[in-house]
């Protein structure tokens, strides 16, 4: 019996940990797997016939001692054998004491200093029976609640973790693009030189060369319909999508000017009146607004047909997410869950610009009139003024109806005044903004508008556009998507928050259908952000905010300049990543607070939209100090398709909320896409160059390894 004690603590299996649950692996390491079951069974057979002899006399006994000794050198050599052929590289573990000491990074050769979990070879060689029982699970499905999840290395330098669900085809696919993309030449005349061969191919060999590069990396395919592997294939690793038909067109610069000036304008002329703000009118040198973008789409307006085709583009996207979502079960919906793909759409898609325009320079004056008024600075609410402090105001001008009226119509709580406006007015119901946008003059009393006359078919026009937004989020609600509302260029975007704040009021009672977006390059961001914050919190709506870097940088500076108003921008790099980690700490700050007041956490979901693979380290070192763990979903990552992959993956696979913007169209009308994606892998040449080494490393990896066919196969479940 001392015998088989002995045994039982010496016998061993090895094994290498990919994770807590479960791992796939190749059709070469499943027969090295099967050979190492087939060894330890076994194992279990030796041992139980030296158990049936063990009582004999203590001559058997030596001689089975011996002979178990014999059998336990050549299992750990067997062992170590077959585990060397499962992860190709030879384990240095020796037998009898000389053992050398090893320390391998989960996934990765590298150094891995940031990496969460290490595997060291005396956790490895000693595990029992159990690790036996876990090993012959490993291929199959994980039951549900127990989802395969991956340790995460936070250096970002795992090449099997960030390329596990590609072909070796698409891995050379990829590599060959960023190839073309680090040559500025080419990326330079892009345009033309697609054009070209376009016209020298003809349309169907051009199809087909796009479908094998460009189109083939960063596009999902050209309908909802052909789509849906890609799709399939982002769940089955833990990553979601975010849905955008990325059709443009392709008009001249001459074209964009007439367009952007004809729909700018207003058709009763462009009244600058006393105290107007001269960033919030159209000047023909920046007309077009593609002017050194290249990281944004821009949709120029035609007619309010071309709108409502928007509209409808819109609502299939949402349509294609829901159709994506059904396929996966989901324990719960409640709360910014996450659970669920995104649609992202843009404003400017839905309506005349000039309303955009007109509505941004109210607001805008609107708080240079309490500021005037008032003293201090910032959105009405940051005041925390009463409406008794505004009769204070007004009290030289005495009795007065016309005050009388507009106090009526602000909007305040127990905390103090919201908005001088009836903006759940605006938004739910007929208000003409020619009536409403006026305020009481201090000194007389009279009532002065802070919007020129809109006549009454532009009016019909603005109804239009509420009415198109309030379909889209309306529909999204009832499919249970999320809508993000991109940000604009500064001139568009105070219109764009409001109204998108109002959406998040109206339609974000239960859960976040509604996110806004936060370009950090902007001087005003965090205030922005911590404005809407509070909105959020004394309105008792759920709060959703993407943060982005910003696509508009070079654009912004440029027009400020010429037109002689402050530069919206921060100076320096560095300033924008100082603006965005500061953001997002006082969005989990609160989120903290939430949770340590009992209070529902998932009333601020923040989605972190980065390719800066440092800031999506500073997020996740800030959600492991203050407590919020990714099961919380409170915070979610997103890159675009075909971009970082080597951060999108890694965190899905490791149970992080992940997320690719995924773009779609016809290859022939997506050009100015790819040719924008084209000018941005340029602007990141060093993202590029990571990219590229852990391409090549992953295609190497499979030609040593034999795994030149290798098919992706996941077996994850995104959060």
């Amino acid at each position: 019996m001392a015998l088989l004690r002995s045994l039982r603590t010496q016998r061993t299996t090895t094994y290498l940990i990919y994770s807590r649950t479960s791992v796939n692996v190749s059709s070469s390491s499943s027969a090295a797997v099967a050979a190492i079951r087939r060894s330890l069974h076994t194992t279990t057979a030796l041992e139980v016939d030296v158990q049936a002899n063990s009582q004999s006399s203590s001559n058997q006994e030596l001689q089975h001692g011996q002979a178990a000794n014999i059998l336990r050198r050549r299992q750990q050599q067997h062992h170590h054998h077959l585990l060397s052929r499962l992860i190709g590289t030879p384990v240095g573990v020796g037998v009898g004491g000389g053992s050398r000491q090893h320390a391998r990074y989960v996934h990765s050769g590298q150094n891995g200093r940031q990496s969460h979990q290490l595997v060291q070879p005396e956790v490895i060689v000693g595990e029992t029976m159990r690790d036996k029982r876990q090993l012959g699970k490993s291929a199959s499905p994980k039951p549900t609640g127990t989802p395969q999840r991956d340790p995460l290395d936070v250096s970002f330098n795992d090449p099997i973790a960030a390329f596990k669900s590609k072909t070796t085809w698409e891995l050379v696919r990829a590599y060959m693009v960023y190839m073309i993309c680090s040559s500025e030449k080419l990326v330079e005349h892009n345009m033309t030189l697609l054009k070209l061969a376009r016209n020298l191919l003809g349309q169907r060999l051009f199809v087909l060369l796009m479908k094998s590069s460009f189109y083939g990396h960063f596009v999902a395919g050209e309908n909802r319909h052909t789509i849906v592997p890609t799709l399939e294939r982002l769940r089955s690793f833990g990553v979601k999508p975010i849905l955008d038909y990325s059709v443009e067109e392709d008009i001249s610069q001459e074209e964009a000017e007439k367009r952007e000036v004809e729909s700018s304008v207003s058709s009763a002329g462009d009244n600058k009146e006393e105290g107007a703000m001269p960033q919030y009118h159209v000047d023909k040198s920046f007309a077009d607004r593609r002017y050194k973008v290249s990281s944004a789409r821009t949709y120029f307006y035609l007619n309010e047909a071309t709108c409502e085709r928007n509209m409808e583009t819109f609502i299939k996207c949402l349509e294609a997410v829901s159709d994506d979502d059904a396929k996966v079960p989901r324990a719960s919906a409640a709360g910014a869950t996450f659970g669920t793909g995104i649609t992202a759409i843009k404003l400017t898609a839905l309506g005349r610009p000039q309303l955009l325009l007109q509505l941004s320079e109210v607001i805008m004056r609107t708080r240079q009139y309490m500021e005037d008024l008032m003293g201090g600075q910032g959105n009405v609410l940051t005041h925390h003024k009463t409406i008794k402090d505004l009769e204070k105001y007004y009290a030289t001008l005495g009795d007065n109806k016309n005050v009388q009226d507009f106090l009526k119509n602000v909007t305040s709580d127990k905390e103090g005044i919201l908005h001088l406006f009836p903006w759940s007015g605006i938004v739910d119901e007929d208000s003409q903004l020619s009536d409403t946008f006026r305020v009481p003059d201090p000194q007389t009393g009279q009532m002065r508008r802070l919007i020129s006359q809109i006549p009454p078919k532009e009016e019909e026009m603005f109804r239009n556009m509420i009415r198109r937004l309030n379909t889209i989020v309306k529909t999204a609600a009832e499919l249970d998507v999320r809508i993000m509302i991109d940000a604009e260029q500064t001139y568009f975007q105070p219109a764009i928050s409001r109204i998108t704040l109002e959406m998040m009021r109206k339609y974000n009672k239960d859960k976040a259908i509604v996110f806004n977006t936060y370009q950090c390059y902007l001087r005003e961001s965090f205030r922005e952000v911590g404005t809407d914050l509070e909105q959020a919190k004394r309105q008792n709506f759920y709060f959703g905010a993407k943060l982005v870097r910003g696509a508009y940088m070079e654009q912004e500076r440029a027009r400020a300049q010429a037109l002689g108003y402050p530069d919206p921008v921060n100076p320096t790099y560095e300033a924008t990543t100082d603006m965005y980690h500061k953001t997002l700490s006082e969005c989990l700050r609160r989120i903290k607070l939430m949770k340590d007041c009992g209070d529902d956490a998932r009333k601020i979901g923040i989605m972190v939209a980065s390719h800066n693979e440092d800031t999506v380290r500073f997020a996740i070192e800030q959600m492991n100090q203050i407590g919020i763990s990714p099961e919380d979903k409170v915070i979610c990552f997103g890159q675009l398709l075909g971009m970082c992959d080597y951060i999108t993956f890694p965190l899905g696979q490791a149970g992080y909320s992940a997320y690719k913007y995924i773009p779609y169209g016809p290859v022939e009308e997506v050009l100015p896409y790819l040719s924008r994606r084209a000018q941005e892998n340029k602007g990141v040449l060093k993202k590029i160059k990571k990219e590229k080494r852990l391409l090549m490393a992953e295609i190497r990896r499979r030609l040593l390894r034999g795994q030149l066919f290798y098919k992706p196969k996941g077996n994850y479940v995104p959060i």
